[in-house]
């Protein structure tokens, strides 16, 4: 098939989210305290619609069960990554998640494995990213003890930054932060601590997972090692954020976009792109798309080159074949 898929997003209402995603991307948000555009999901908790062309109104779901060569005969069940938009008004819990192998016995579904594009942030904002504990004794410990700021770290963050998040690893999006995120189709979370906060609506804390956490938690923590690798095509730049063997479940780039690029698919299953700054041209088959800030598609597998003029930044990923 020589077109591409443009997916209309999905809204989630979170205790920590705002509503900036209306003003920063143009999106008619539902009511509420909006923490998560989910752009491209095939995940049984908001799997997304597409929006044009011969599949118009057929759920990512169901076309990747029902038209798998769109997505190159994948062995998977279910489509394997998850895109989305985070506005963190206030802070999100610090959490973890399970690996695979966890995750199938105690939950019935995949890992998740992440990464953040940072899209904005406040001045001095900061992520949880890791922590000090040197043995699983004294992980308990601490979390025993309520003793969080000798046991989490503290990683200042500005707009561009990138942060490779394993499962494993203990994390938190602050207050004043907006990201990309690009993960394993996974919806599990393991909250270790929330800020002693109560939530509006029910009166109550939220319900932690101290046991579960204990059990996934990496010990002791260690900053991931990821190579990126910059490549240019007149005045545009391509980075290679994350990619094999650094990351087992994807790669993802940073597409910045003066001119034109001429893109090729090669091993890769299809390509999955967000429109993070401008706007621009696609071409797919001698025919051209219009595309803007806050867009989301995907380039399907029967698609082999293609292109993309303009002034804009997209963020691009595809799955990892060897794991596909």
């Amino acid at each position: 098939m020589q077109e591409p898929l443009f997916l209309k997003p999905i809204f989630h209402s979170k205790l920590w989210g705002g509503r900036k995603l209306e003003k920063d991307f143009g999106y008619t948000l539902p009511d509420g305290n909006i923490g998560e555009c989910w752009a491209i999901s095939g995940h049984l908790h908001g799997p997304n619609e597409v929006a044009n062309g011969t599949y118009k109104g057929k759920l990512l779901s169901d076309l990747y069960v029902s038209e798998p060569q769109l997505f190159g005969q994948p062995q998977l069940k279910r489509f394997p990554l998850l895109i989305k938009i985070l506005d963190a008004e206030s802070a999100l819990s610090v959490q973890v998640h399970p690996d695979d192998d966890y995750a199938e016995v105690h939950e019935n579904d995949s890992g998740k494995t992440e990464c953040w594009y940072v899209i904005n942030a406040e001045p001095d904002a900061y992520l949880i990213y890791g922590h000090r504990a040197k043995s699983k004794e004294q992980l308990a410990q601490m979390i025993k003890a309520g003793a969080w700021n000798e046991l989490l770290r503290k990683q200042p963050v500005k707009a561009g930054d990138f942060f490779y998040v394993p499962s494993g690893t203990v994390h938190a999006l602050t207050k004043g932060i907006e990201v990309l995120e690009t993960q394993q189709s996974s919806d599990v979370t393991y909250r270790m601590y929330d800020w002693d906060r109560v939530d509006k609506h029910t009166g109550k804390k939220r319900s932690l997972h101290i046991q579960q956490s204990l059990d996934v938690i990496t010990v002791p923590f260690e900053m991931p090692k990821i190579t990126s690798k910059v490549s240019h095509e007149g005045d545009s730049t391509i980075t290679k954020l994350v990619s094999p063997p650094d990351s087992k479940y994807f790669s993802v780039f940073e597409n910045e976009i003066k001119g034109t690029v001429d893109y090729h698919r090669g091993k890769n299953p299809f390509m999955l792109y967000s429109v993070i700054k401008g706007q621009g041209v696609l071409e797919i088959g001698g025919k051209q798309y219009t595309i803007v800030k806050g867009q989301h598609f995907i380039v399907p597998n029967g698609v082999l080159d293609w292109s993309i003029s303009g002034d804009l930044l997209l963020i691009s990923s595809t799955p990892s074949p060897g794991n596909y």
